[in-house]
C-alpha cells in the first residue's frame, strides 16, 4: 500500500477549521449538506403572485397544523397542550368547510367566491348577475315568482349559488313547464319489413274470478281512449294474466314497466310464456356494475366512471328497439332504465342498410359500412356484433342475435345468395331473400353529423374556457381543455369516445334543456303502457332526474364536463307525463297520483282466479302477546301441526 510521504511517526495534526468571514457569512448560515445528500442549488424567492396562484390560502384563516389547508398556524402554546388543543381547535371551526372552497385565484375572506358562469347559468336557468332564473317569452306573466327567485339568491355565487339553483329547480321545476304545454318530440319512424303477426294469448287457463270483468272494463276504457286506467288486484289474482288478456283484445303494442330488474325478468318469463310467437323482449340496465362519474368538492375527489357490461342484455336491448322498428306485435318488459337517453330513432335508423340477393356491391364498400356500425372484424373468433371475410364470403354476426349469423355470399361485384347459419358449427339453417343490418351501438353516428357535432362542441369549449381564465380558474380551465381535446381526437379518428353520451346534445341535434332520446320515442303512438306495481314504479319516475342533475352540476362547475353534459339526463317525471301512451297502472296499493289521474275511477280485481281467500287476521292486545303466543302454539302442537311465528326483530 503506498504510504504517505511524511513520516508515519509524527504525530497526526488536528484539521483546523478555516476562520469565519462576518462579511460573507450571516448569523443564520443554512445547514451544511451531509455527504448522504446532494446539496440544493439556491432556489430565488417565489413570485407573490405565483405563490397566491399555487395556494390561495396563504396568508388567511387561522386553521392549525391538522386542518390540511395551508393556512398559518396558532401561536405557540407548546408549554400548555390545553391551550395548543383549543386553539387548533378554534382554526378548524373557522376553516371553510362544505362547497365554499377557495377559488383559483387569489380571494379574501369577506369578498365573493366568483360569479356563477354564464353559461353555466343558462344550464341551469339562472342569468348570470344575480343567480336569479334567466327570462324567457314565458316568463313574461311570472313577475312575482322572479322577484322571489332573485332575493332568495341574491348574494350567492360559485358552487353555493349552484347548489341553491339546483334545489329550485327540483322543487319548482322549470317555467317552461308551468306557463304552456311541452310537446314532445315525435320523429318519423322507418317502415316495418317484418310487420309481425296476432297477438294470441297461449295458455290452458281461462279467465276466472273478478277476471273477466277487470278484462272488459280496462278494454272499454281502452276503446274511450282513457289515458290513465288504475288495475287494483290483490296478491295472487292474476293481474298478469289480465294485462295479457287486454294485449290480445285490444291487439297492440304494449310496454310494461316494473320497478326492478327481477320483476322485469319474472314478468319477462311469463309473457314469453303466454305470447311465444309474438316478439316479447327485454330492455333493462345492461350493467353489472356501475360506478357513475363524479366529483366530491369538499374533499377534492374525482371519481372515475367504472362499468360492467352484461353481454347477454345488450343483446335483448338491440333486440328490443330493432323489434319494435320492424314489427307490430311487440311487447316491451322494461325497468325504470327506460326513462335514460339512447341513440335517436333518425340516427339510429339511419345507421342501417338492406343486403338482398342479385344485388350488385363493392366487396370493400360492404366491409366499410359494417366498420362504420361499429362491426368488428376478426379472422379467427366469431362473436357478436363481428364480422369475418373468407374470400367472397362474409360472415356476419348481427346485434341482436345470440345464436344466428348471416353468410353472404358474393360472386364477383353480385350477392349470389344469404344464408342463416350457425355461428358454432357454421351449418346453414336457412335461405334468406334480403336482411337488414342494424348497428352495433344505440349510440352510432353518421359522419356528417358527427363532424358537425365536433364543431359545435369546441365552439362551446371555447366559450367555457374564456369564461373560466377570466374568472381566474385556471386549473378548471386546464383540465377541461384537456379532457375535451382528447374525446374530441378520438372521436374524428374513431367515431367514438369514452363518455360519449355526454356530447348527446349535438350528436342528437336537440336544443338546450330538451330531452334526450330515450325508448318512448321508439315505442308506437297506439302502444299501451302498463306500470306494474305503480306504487313503486312511479315515484321511481319521478327521482331519477335529481340525483343525476345534481352530479352532473357539480362536474359542469368544477371543469370536468362541459355544460352541455346536464342534457344527457333520465327523463323528468313531467316529460314522461306528457310522453306516456294510454297507460294502465297495475298495483295491490295505487299511490296518489295514478288514482287522481284516473279520477277516482279504477278496475277491481279482488276474488282470485283459484277461490283462494286471505286468511283471517285477529289483533290482540300487545300486554300478554307472548303468553297467549306460548298457549296458541301448544294447540297447534298438541293437534298435531307446525307453528311459524314472525316477529319484527331478531331479539
Amino acid at each position: 500500500m503506498a504510504k504517505h510521504p511524511q513520516d508515519s511517526n509524527a504525530p497526526a495534526r488536528p484539521k483546523q477549521k478555516p476562520a469565519r468571514d462576518p462579511a460573507k457569512h450571516s448569523q443564520k448560515d443554512p445547514a451544511r449538506p451531509t455527504r448522504a445528500k446532494a446539496a440544493r442549488p439556491e432556489q430565488p424567492p417565489t413570485e407573490p403572485a405565483l405563490a397566491d396562484l399555487l395556494n390561495p390560502g396563504i396568508g388567511q384563516g387561522t386553521a392549525g397544523p391538522g386542518s390540511q389547508t395551508g393556512l398559518k398556524p396558532p401561536p405557540d402554546n407548546s408549554f400548555d397542550r390545553r391551550a395548543d388543543f383549543a386553539a387548533a381547535h378554534r382554526a378548524r371551526k373557522s376553516t371553510p368547510q362544505g362547497l365554499g372552497e377557495a377559488p383559483q385565484a387569489p380571494y379574501r375572506g369577506a369578498e365573493r367566491l366568483g360569479e356563477l358562469d354564464p353559461d353555466l347559468a343558462k344550464a341551469l336557468g339562472l342569468d348570470d348577475e344575480h343567480g336569479t332564473p334567466a327570462q324567457t317569452e314565458s316568463d313574461a306573466g311570472e313577475p312575482a315568482a322572479r322577484a322571489s327567485r332573485s332575493t332568495a339568491f341574491r348574494g350567492m355565487t360559485g358552487a353555493a349559488a349552484t347548489v341553491r339553483a339546483l334545489e329550485t329547480l327540483l322543487r319548482e321545476g322549470r317555467p317552461e313547464f308551468s306557463t304552456r304545454p311541452w310537446t314532445p318530440h315525435r320523429p318519423a319512424r322507418p317502415e316495418k319489413s317484418e310487420g309481425g303477426q296476432r297477438l294470441v294469448v297461449k295458455s290452458d287457463f281461462s279467465p276466472k274470478g273478478d277476471q273477466p270483468q277487470a278484462i272488459a272494463d280496462l278494454v272499454e276504457g281502452v276503446g274511450r281512449h282513457d289515458r290513465t286506467q288504475v288495475l287494483l288486484g290483490v296478491t295472487g289474482s292474476g293481474k298478469t294474466f289480465t294485462m295479457a288478456k287486454v294485449i290480445e283484445a285490444t291487439q297492440r303494442p304494449a310496454l310494461v314497466l316494473a320497478p326492478n330488474k327481477t320483476l322485469a325478468a319474472q314478468l319477462y318469463g311469463e309473457f314469453k310464456s303466454f305470447f311465444p310467437d309474438n316478439a316479447v323482449e327485454y330492455f333493462v340496465s345492461y350493467y353489472d356494475y356501475y360506478q357513475p362519474e363524479a366529483y366530491v368538492p369538499r374533499t377534492d375527489t374525482y371519481i372515475e366512471k367504472e362499468s360492467s357490461i352484461n353481454e347477454q342484455i345488450d343483446r335483448m336491448r338491440h333486440s328490443a328497439t330493432r323489434a319494435l322498428l320492424e314489427r307490430d306485435d311487440v311487447i316491451i318488459v322494461a325497468s325504470v332504465s327506460c326513462i335514460y337517453g339512447i341513440g335517436s330513432v333518425e340516427t339510429y335508423s339511419a345507421m342501417t342498410f338492406t343486403l338482398k340477393q342479385r344485388e350488385r356491391i363493392d366487396q370493400r364498400q360492404l366491409i366499410a359500412d359494417l366498420v362504420a356500425l361499429q362491426y368488428k372484424r376478426s379472422a379467427g373468433d366469431f362473436f357478436r356484433g363481428s364480422f369475418r371475410v373468407r374470400g367472397d364470403v362474409i360472415e356476419i354476426f348481427p346485434a341482436h342475435y345470440e345464436d344466428r349469423a348471416w353468410r353472404v355470399c358474393l360472386f364477383g361485384d353480385e350477392i349470389e345468395s344469404i344464408h342463416e347459419i350457425d355461428p358454432l358449427t357454421g351449418q346453414k339453417t336457412d335461405e334468406l331473400e334480403f336482411v337488414k343490418i342494424y348497428a352495433n351501438s344505440h349510440y352510432v353516428t353518421p359522419r356528417p353529423t358527427l363532424l358537425q357535432a365536433i364543431a359545435g362542441i369546441k365552439q362551446e369549449l371555447r366559450s367555457r374556457l374564456a369564461e373560466l381564465n377570466t374568472a381566474g380558474r385556471l386549473l378548471e380551465a386546464q383540465r377541461l381543455e384537456q379532457r375535451t381535446l382528447y374525446d374530441l381526437e378520438m372521436m374524428e379518428a374513431t367515431g367514438s369516445c369514452a363518455g360519449i353520451e355526454n356530447y348527446s346534445r349535438y350528436l342528437t341535434g336537440r336544443k338546450m334543456g330538451e330531452p334526450p332520446p330515450t325508448l318512448f320515442e321508439y315505442v308506437p303512438d297506439n302502444a299501451l303502457v302498463f306500470v306494474d306495481e305503480s306504487h313503486v314504479t312511479i315515484p321511481q319516475l319521478g327521482g331519477m332526474y335529481r340525483g343525476d342533475f345534481r352530479r352532473k352540476a357539480t362536474l359542469a362547475e368544477y371543469g370536468f364536463r362541459l355544460p352541455s353534459c346536464m342534457d344527457n339526463r333520465p327523463l323528468r317525471f313531467e316529460e314522461w307525463d306528457a310522453m306516456r301512451p294510454q297507460t294502465m297502472a297495475v298495483s295491490a296499493t295505487p299511490g296518489p297520483w295514478e288514482i287522481e289521474q284516473a279520477h277516482g275511477i279504477f278496475a277491481e280485481q279482488v276474488i282470485r282466479p283459484t277461490g283462494l281467500i286471505d286468511p283471517p287476521v285477529e289483533v290482540r292486545p300487545a300486554r300478554t302477546q307472548v303468553d297467549d303466543l306460548v298457549g296458541e302454539v301448544r294447540q297447534v302442537a298438541a293437534a298435531g301441526y307446525r307453528a311459524l311465528v314472525t316477529v319484527l326483530t331478531k331479539r
